[in-house]
């Protein structure tokens, strides 16, 4: 496991950086609640009557006046997308990156076979994200202790997971990709996981565009859908695992055929 040991100390100013970023922000999401749980009720209402704009955010359907309400929303964005982002980055350079710093020929000429270097660099991605949730989780609990709330545990733990397989989906996917490129493509990354984001709030916003939500990860990641249901959409998740599943299998199948740069 020596490339997936190196994979992560290369790795570990970026995954701390970005944990503690994401971290920072979720602890200060759930730390205001108690100042604003006052007047939530009303904002709720507000928020209810804006049409679109509600519905592209399940803020229609969530009550800012309870805290997992206002954890989906606020705390689920921040989450969500950050992870997402942060998955999709490592995901997108994961592969290409070897060429593109010219450390291709040396890495290959070593007694290790093509198959072995795309799974360890794969697990090394995977093991970034739970790391970066596992962070989060810990300092969102010590936040909700800190403000004396008690959320239902259950649908807590939906949220995280929900959050924790958006982005392996993500990552996935961008990891696929990692294997066609002979640049890093750290912009193409982003894009992908912006446009799996405005395809869910599109899809949010009427019954026609609904089957886009089987076309990205934050279909079954949608806090307002996981809070009404207590659980996690079997379609949209099914959708997600083939395309994760396709994307990690395009990684395989490509990288033993390319010619390396």
């Amino acid at each position: 496991m020596t490339l997936w040991k190196q994979e992560l100390r290369a790795g570990r100013v970026f995954l701390a950086a970005w944990a503690a970023a994401v971290a920072f922000l979720t602890a200060i999401c759930i730390l205001i609640y108690p100042e604003m749980a006052g007047q939530m009720e009303e904002i709720s209402g507000i928020f209810s009557q804006m049409g679109g704009f509600s519905q592209a955010f399940g803020m229609d359907r969530l009550s800012f006046g309870e805290f997992l309400g206002f954890f989906g929303v606020e705390c689920g964005n921040v989450l969500g997308l950050g992870g997402a982002l942060f998955a999709a980055l490592i995901g997108i350079q994961a592969l290409a990156r070897e060429e593109k710093e010219h450390t291709a020929e040396f890495l290959l000429t070593h007694p290790v076979s093509r198959t072995r270097v795309v799974f360890e660099k794969l697990l090394a991605v995977f093991t970034q994200i739970f790391l970066l949730n596992a962070a989060v989780l810990l300092v969102t609990l010590l936040s909700v202790a800190l403000i004396g709330e008690s959320p239902d545990g259950k649908t807590l733990a939906l949220l995280f997971l929900a959050y924790f397989l958006l982005q392996l989906e993500t990552a996935a996917v961008c990891f696929g990709i990692s294997a066609f490129l002979r640049q890093g493509g750290p912009g193409l990354g982003l894009g992908i996981a912006a446009l799996f984001y405005f395809l869910n709030l599109v899809a949010n916003l009427t019954r026609k565009a609904e089957f886009l939500k089987y076309l990205t990860p934050f279909g079954y990641a949608e806090s307002a859908d996981v809070i009404m249901n207590g659980r996690l959409s079997g379609g949209y998740l099914a959708a997600g695992l083939f395309l994760g599943l396709a994307g990690v299998a395009a990684a395989f199948w490509w990288y033993e055929r390319k010619d390396i740069a």
